[in-house]
């Protein structure tokens, strides 16, 4: 089993000995301000470029995530990053929570890592087999970014195609 796969399935830590149940935890300041933890909660099908330590998916993975339910813990990383990102999920859709503002929600300024975070995501989703949540993620921040944000037209189209072909 790889280690990406144990980290998900809670049976071992990352690169810092945090357990995914230990980053679930973990409040809006520090996710804000600790950027090591994404690439484990969303591991992607590439290396990451200033991380060494990041995980990346192998087509192994992606396989154990089509046929492993308890693989799908990973949607619990997507809930505690739709509310860092002051989202919520109702019914199929993801909507923006009445709190959602610009000056707690960075993300909805012009750019900065959130956005490579709100990319990371989509992208993971998809390649991790949950395709709907992908493309309700994906949907919803490109009309909220587009409605109540000044997000820029690069990142919306980085949004609008994070979802591998």
């Amino acid at each position: 089993m790889s280690r990406i796969v144990e980290f998900m399935l809670g049976e071992a830590p990352d690169h810092k000995g945090r357990y995914i149940s230990d980053l679930w935890q973990l409040d809006h300041f520090w996710l804000e301000h600790t950027h090591d933890y994404v690439q484990w909660l969303f591991p992607i099908d590439k290396t990451h470029k200033r991380n060494s330590f990041a995980p990346y998916l192998t087509f192994g993975d992606m396989e154990a995530f089509k046929s492993n339910i308890q693989l799908k813990q990973q949607l619990q990383s997507y809930r505690v990053m739709l509310d860092f990102f002051g989202l919520e999920e109702h019914e199929d859709q993801i909507i923006a929570q009445p709190s959602l503002n610009m000056r707690q929600h960075i993300w909805l300024k012009r750019g900065g890592h959130n956005h490579l975070r709100i990319s990371r995501i989509i992208q993971s989703l998809a390649l991790c087999s949950n395709l709907e949540q992908a493309k309700a993620f994906q949907h919803a921040v490109i009309a909220i970014g587009q409605s109540m944000g000044q997000v820029s037209e690069e990142s919306l189209r980085y949004w609008a195609t994070a979802i591998p072909k």
